[in-house]
């Protein structure tokens, strides 16, 4: 007698419309976004449970442009490399490009534009890299005669 197999049980997926990527220095933020009610994570931690209320208030920006469209969403940021700020900025940037490709407004992208033109358009400004002869990317060693 032959038992039956059992099929896999199949994990219910939501719907993830797409993934945005925000940069800024060295830190990198990708951001998914779905239909849900309004939570943000980052990094699988609450917006609310941010201890620093700048960076808070910095990455919440985009929401208070959107305020109807970001009560309807949940948004995942997974953010690596950097710093604090940069990491904070690189958010911002992945969440208000979210929510522009969520909605398709082309009046929400401009709103955006003529409030920060960087929430949309990446800061394309690099560390210089260190060059010879010199401690630093310009600076340069200084002679120890005369």
């Amino acid at each position: 007698m032959v038992a039956a197999k059992k099929k896999p049980v199949k994990a219910k997926k939501k719907d993830v419309i797409s993934v945005f990527r925000g940069k800024r220095k060295e830190s990198v933020a990708r951001a998914s976004i779905t239909k849900g009610k309004g939570i943000i994570r980052i990094n699988s931690v609450r917006l609310d449970a941010i201890d620093n209320v700048y960076v808070r208030r910095m990455v919440e920006e985009p929401l208070g442009l959107a305020p109807e469209i970001a009560t309807q969403v949940d948004i995942s940021v997974n953010v690596y490399g950097g710093g604090q700020m940069g990491q904070a900025q690189a958010c911002r940037t992945a969440i208000a490009r979210a929510l522009v490709g969520f909605s398709g407004d082309d009046a929400l992208k401009g709103r955006i534009i003529d409030h920060d033109r960087f929430m949309i358009a990446e800061d394309f400004r690099r560390v210089e890299p260190k060059k010879y002869k010199g401690p630093k990317a310009r600076a340069r060693f200084q002679k120890s005669y005369r």
